[in-house]
């Protein structure tokens, strides 16, 4: 090219972006400027104020004017995880949006120096002007990089310009993905979703930003021309795979504090996800002493909720959808999550009666508990299985947790323990008496089609009692041993 003479390049810009506004424009520019330092590894780019404008500059390769007829850039597609942008066409874009709104540009670089002007198209008899970029040998030829400068631009548009990069947001980075980063969420701010660092939505209800670096096919779909408002559809996948495959404690902690919000109801959307609650659960699970709950739990059975907030735990309650997802589950140690379910076996497993001598009772439960042989013979007699009745002040929950359990047949020991409160009336304690001796002949559970025969079979034999008036009940054969030394 001559010293005279500038080349013109038409820029053969068919659809101008009428939403642009001078900030998107800048956006492709300061997002061409990062990406060259990305695949060049070569210094950080600068943004400066200038007397009559503003630079921007990288120190990559500099700037060729045949860049500007690139529908697609294959050095960006083979290093698509490092880069931004892929295709030629965001800074024709830009460049026609800075025209329209007034703003003039000039691209500078080792390559030559080029300026944007509007010229009749080449080739055609009619007058048809379209925007053509003026390029003039390099002002400089020693330049080392490309600079940018933008005259007539506001700084507000600067500003708002760099606010589309995280490189410029100041927002820390809280754990690392595969599929990219977590970022915390600035107070004051709505959280931001950023594709490779260049920021595509803004959402009010997630607990933090994200920086998407391994894109889906849905997202490359969603990344249109525009780059801005892709609905969250597109990156929903990306953000539950992050979460999921976090290890970093910082998020953590986050999680489960948003796990326990929601019985306030001020729960971020991240956790409402099924599966991402789950995790938190199980992380909360680890690295507290919760118990998670439902709301049809609180309710059905508030003797274990009390006790467990006795005992040190704190309560998480849970919709019913997650609570039952986390049933049967175990955290990252192999613990069981720890459902009311779960801590009314553990609080079982770990229980420890309290017997009481039947010399310390007093003279209104001693006469009841000497009626134990006739209310037995009632039901035919002891089982032969049953070795002795044992009293005690403390008792094991019943099987849904709800309340402690009035007696207890334990086979491995060969005894009914009944607790001290039934005593407090012959009806409560033969009543308990007879339930037990129910289970210790038919060897069921409660609920079971066994224990339901065997407990008709009892209440039959009471009948027969009552209507026949028949003889007084004897002794049983089997040896009770009522006398029994406390147990720790």
């Amino acid at each position: 090219m001559s010293m005279q003479e500038p080349l013109y390049f038409d820029l053969n810009i068919g659809e101008i972006l009428e939403a642009w506004q001078p900030r998107h424009a800048v956006r492709e520019v300061i997002a061409n400027a990062l990406d060259e330092q990305a695949l060049t590894g070569t210094g950080d780019v600068v943004i400066a104020e200038m007397g009559d404008g503003w630079a921007v500059r990288d120190k990559g390769r500099g700037f060729h004017y045949e860049h500007l007829r690139q529908n697609e850039n294959a050095e960006k597609l083979t290093s698509s995880a490092n880069v931004i942008g892929k295709f030629g066409l965001g800074l024709k874009d830009a460049l026609a949006t800075l025209h329209r709104h007034g703003v003039s540009v000039e691209i500078r670089s080792a390559h030559g120096d080029i300026t944007v002007a509007e010229r009749n198209k080449h080739g055609l008899d009619r007058n048809l002007l379209t925007l053509h970029a003026v390029i003039r040998p390099a002002s400089d030829p020693q330049r080392v990089g490309t600079e940018v400068i933008f005259y007539g631009l506001d700084a507000a548009e600067m500003i708002a310009a760099k606010a589309f990069f995280l490189r410029f947001s100041g927002e820390e980075v809280l754990g690392r993905t595969c599929y990219g980063d977590i970022l915390q969420r600035v107070a004051g701010r709505r959280a931001r979703i950023y594709v490779k660092g260049l920021l595509v939505a803004e959402e009010d209800a997630f607990a933090f930003s994200y920086n998407i670096t391994s894109l889906t096919s849905a997202m490359n779909k969603a990344l249109n021309r525009e780059r801005t408002n892709v609905g969250r559809s597109a990156y929903t996948e990306r953000v539950k795979a992050m979460l999921l495959a976090c290890d970093a404690p910082a998020v953590f902690e986050i999680l489960a504090m948003e796990i326990g919000k929601f019985d306030e109801g001020t729960v971020h959307d991240e956790v409402r996800w099924t599966d991402v609650a789950v995790h938190g659960c199980k992380i909360l699970n680890q690295a507290e002493q919760v118990v998670f709950v439902s709301s049809a739990e609180l309710q059905a059975s508030p003797d274990t909720v009390d006790r467990a907030r006795r005992d040190g735990y704190s309560l998480v309650p849970l919709p019913d959808n997650i609570r039952t997802k986390l049933s049967g589950q175990c955290d990252d140690t192999g613990a069981p999550v720890r459902g009311l379910d779960v801590f009314t076996k553990q609080w079982a497993d770990s229980f420890e009666f309290e017997f009481v001598e039947e010399s310390r009772l007093n003279a209104a439960e001693r006469s009841i508990f000497a009626l134990r042989e006739q209310i037995a013979a009632l039901a035919g007699g002891w089982p032969e299985v049953v070795r002795e009745v044992l009293i005690t002040t403390t008792m094991r929950p019943n099987a849904d947790g709800r309340c402690d359990a009035a007696g207890l047949w334990e086979p491995s020991n060969r005894r009914i323990i009944v607790k001290r409160d039934q005593l407090g009336s012959l009806g409560g304690f033969a009543g308990t008496i007879l339930h037990e001796i129910a289970h210790a002949r038919s060897g069921e559970p409660d609920v079971s089609r066994g224990f339901e025969l065997a407990l008709t079979d009892l209440i039959g034999r009471l009948a027969s009692h009552a209507l026949e008036d028949g003889p007084e009940p004897t002794q049983s054969p089997v040896k009770l041993e009522t006398e029994r030394p406390r147990e720790a």
